[in-house]
């Protein structure tokens, strides 16, 4: 299939979200539509993790720059090397859709044996391992902060697999080969032409020191999830629980928050600490419309990214 007939038959998986119904294509305006062309022109395709925060824009515009800045912009590190985390802190947060999708990407760089290494949960030579220069530790940490947060909201709002359900298993295989091939790095992605889709912002991140691009990006997305609406209750209550939170699993059992009334507590706790817990039921219980939902759900899954990245500075795969 040529390219543009891939293009448009990869929009459609966008039905494939869960829970909210994002903007397509053909409807998106304004910010939406200026994020919606970048992703297609950088990223190869308009890919469903980035599209399905589209019923809040600045959310939609936030978690762009943050993927965009880290994994796609070029810098001091390859994009295979980059692969290779977002795959690593994918598996540790069991996000099978994030390491289907970046180990598609690694085969298609030329590193298929890492892509199925971290698909069977075998050890992987880790690039982050021993000592990096500077700037190519800050690209990696800013990679590993991303998937924090988009494995957390990928594991809501879509399924297990970037496929389509209605893919059969026999034409799997060339599925995912095209796919790969459209993540590819392209030619022109310098680092920075994402900034202007969202207004600048007050924070200084310590870590992506020495990377003024990177710290730009990170402290407008900051900004962004800062300035939603999220009831003081949850903000107050989930901060207190990543306080003391060492990053280990939660287990199966949902019980850590059973003591909590409100849906909206629970859900955004389950974002933020075991999301592979969060179920139809919690997230009808919680009642929200679309924007407010993907909203909620992004400022748990960024409160917790940022937890895990201050809390650990030197480790990536958390």
């Amino acid at each position: 299939m040529a390219p543009k007939v891939v293009r448009l038959a990869l929009r459609r998986v966008l039905r494939e979200v869960r829970h909210v119904r994002p903007v397509s294509y053909g409807r998106a305006t304004g910010q939406v539509r200026a994020v919606y062309r970048q992703v297609e022109r950088d990223f190869g395709m308009l890919a469903p993790p980035v599209a399905l925060h589209s019923p809040s824009p600045p959310v939609l515009a936030a978690s762009w720059l943050m993927l965009r800045e880290s994994l796609v912009a070029a810098g001091a590190t390859g994009r295979a090397d980059r692969e290779v985390v977002a795959s690593l802190v994918s598996r540790a947060n069991a996000c099978p859709y994030c390491v289907e999708v970046h180990g598609m990407a690694l085969a298609s760089l030329g590193r298929s044996s890492a892509a199925s290494a971290i698909a069977e949960g075998r050890p992987v030579a880790d690039p982050l391992a021993g000592p990096l220069p500077p700037a190519a530790r800050t690209e990696l940490t800013a990679v590993a902060f991303t998937f924090h947060y988009l494995n957390r909201v990928v594991s809501v709002f879509l399924g297990p697999s970037p496929l389509p359900s209605s893919v059969p298993d026999s034409a799997r295989a060339k599925a995912k080969a095209v796919l790969g091939r459209f993540l590819k790095p392209v030619e022109d992605a310098s680092p920075g032409l994402s900034l202007p889709l969202l207004g600048p912002g007050s924070r200084d991140f310590s870590w992506a020191a020495g990377n003024p691009v990177v710290e730009d990006a990170f402290s407008r997305a900051e900004s962004a999830f800062a300035s939603l609406a999220i009831p003081a209750s949850v903000r107050e209550i989930v901060e207190r629980e990543l306080s003391t939170w060492d990053g280990s699993p939660s287990g199966v059992s949902r019980s850590w928050v059973d003591a909590f009334d409100d849906p909206a507590v629970r859900l955004a706790l389950l974002v933020a600490k075991a999301p592979y817990q969060v179920d139809d039921a919690l997230v009808a219980a919680v009642g929200l419309g679309d924007r407010e939902l993907i909203e909620l759900v992004g400022w748990a899954a960024f409160t917790a990214a940022a937890h895990r990245v201050s809390r650990h500075p030197t480790r990536f795969v958390l």
